[in-house]
């Protein structure tokens, strides 16, 4: 009888190399799959050391174009955040990644995918619910959520001493104490010496972003176009132009990177209940968003920018967070999300400099939502009247008289 065939989220990292040994142990044909969605990562060695350790095969997919047009844009169209500072690295990437690796699966006939997420993260949520999104017969291994796995391997050094013993390679090099994970869009730190919440991040922690101190001392200055909400075209370093969706979110991270813009150290609430501490480098995301939020300022209407502040961006950002991307839900906000972008179309001139962004100006050629005359203080204007103003504030008035008349005959003080 032929062996069950599984799909393994591959790193190359000690867990997962320790994963798919211990599948191989335990009778399965183990296919490993290694997403490219912008990480630092030697990916060559990392299939040959799966090859060595007994994987079938290996399968590299570059994703990152899916990752910027599918997920990183529509997040900046609404402006996408979590807990009002968290720009969502980590769950853009796993909807690109969870795709990914039921194609593959489908591909090689696997009736099983496995992947190396903690018992307590969030990780586990979101690729699992997409996996039965994407795949409903799918199944699931999750060595760290099973008692005869996390309770042999209690910790790292359980996992060197089984790499020791059955040939897994492990690099010479010093672990950090803490855990990484990274993408094109940011990279993440935890655990370790993080999960005290008031150590302060050492300055070696930080892997994208130039320490904002070190930074240089010129700022530098660019343009962002946007049409219909979506990044169209970025100007920079003395008249270079990119407008590819992949290259110019490249473009803005060596922008932010290089100028120390986009660290955050947070305490956040995962999905699952428990609290975590976080840092984050978001360094072409934070300029991005940072520039679309500003021009919306000119050319969004009132009402529908706080209804999609209120309920599509919240509502999306949660979405993310925990998971549910295929879900109906999500199809549904990125349809409000595009509606309530039909106007945001301009540009936003920007300037970086140690740490921080600074909006210069903005413009649109197709807004008219902004009147220059109607707004300034040394004119009238042609259609507002100062005086309608006395009758606007009259009925605005009127419930807080009632208000304030009754808290006087009640005998409290307002």
């Amino acid at each position: 009888m032929s062996k069950e065939k599984v799909c393994l989220a591959y790193s190359g990292g000690l867990d997962t190399s320790c994963i798919l040994a211990w599948l191989l142990e335990k009778g399965y044909e183990v296919v490993c799959f290694m997403a490219d969605i912008g990480q630092e990562e030697d990916f060559e060695a990392a299939k040959e050391k799966a090859l060595k350790i007994g994987a079938s095969s290996v399968h590299i997919v570059d994703l990152r174009k899916e990752f910027v047009e599918k997920l990183c844009y529509p997040a900046i169209q609404c402006n996408a955040i979590y807990e009002n500072v968290y720009l969502l690295g980590t769950s853009l990437a796993r909807p690109v990644i969870a795709r990914g690796q039921i194609a593959v699966a489908e591909k090689e006939g696997c009736t099983l995918v496995s992947h190396g997420c903690t018992g307590k993260g969030n990780d586990q949520v979101r690729f699992e619910l997409a996996f039965y999104a994407l795949k409903p017969d799918i199944k699931v291994i999750a060595p760290w959520r099973l008692p005869e796995f996390y309770n042999r391997f209690a910790g790292r050094n359980d996992l060197l001493a089984y790499a020791a013993e059955v040939g897994v390679p492990v690099s010479q090099t010093k672990a950090k104490p803490w855990s990484m994970d990274e993408n094109l869009a940011h990279c993440s730190y935890e655990a370790g010496i993080l999960e005290d919440p008031n150590e302060t991040a050492p300055k070696d922690l930080w892997k994208l972003t130039v320490d904002p101190l070190d930074a240089p001392d010129t700022p530098e200055d660019f343009t962002i176009h946007f049409e219909k909400g979506l990044p169209s075209k970025l100007e920079y370093e003395g008249g270079k132009v990119v407008s590819e969706p992949l290259d110019l979110f490249l473009a803005a991270n060596a922008i932010a990177r290089r100028h120390g813009v986009g660290r955050i150290d947070i305490v956040e609430n995962r999905f699952i209940g428990l609290k975590s501490r976080g840092c984050y480098e978001t360094p072409g995301l934070t300029i991005l968003r940072s520039a679309h939020v500003d021009l919306e300022g000119l050319v969004l209407d009132k009402e529908i920018r706080a209804l999609r502040d209120q309920f599509v961006t919240f509502n999306y950002s949660k979405i993310l967070y925990n998971g549910l991307y295929f879900s109906p839900e999500r199809e549904f906000l990125e349809d409000s999300i595009t509606s309530s972008q039909k106007t945001v179309n301009g540009k936003v001139r920007c300037r970086v400099y140690k740490g921080s962004l600074i909006i210069l100006g903005r413009s649109s050629e197709t807004s008219n939502l902004y009147d220059m005359a109607e707004s300034s203080m040394d004119e009238i204007g042609t259609s507002f009247a100062p005086v309608d103003t006395t009758g606007f504030i009259s009925v605005q008035a009127i419930r807080l008289k009632k208000y304030g008349a009754q808290k006087l005959l009640d005998g409290e003080a307002l």
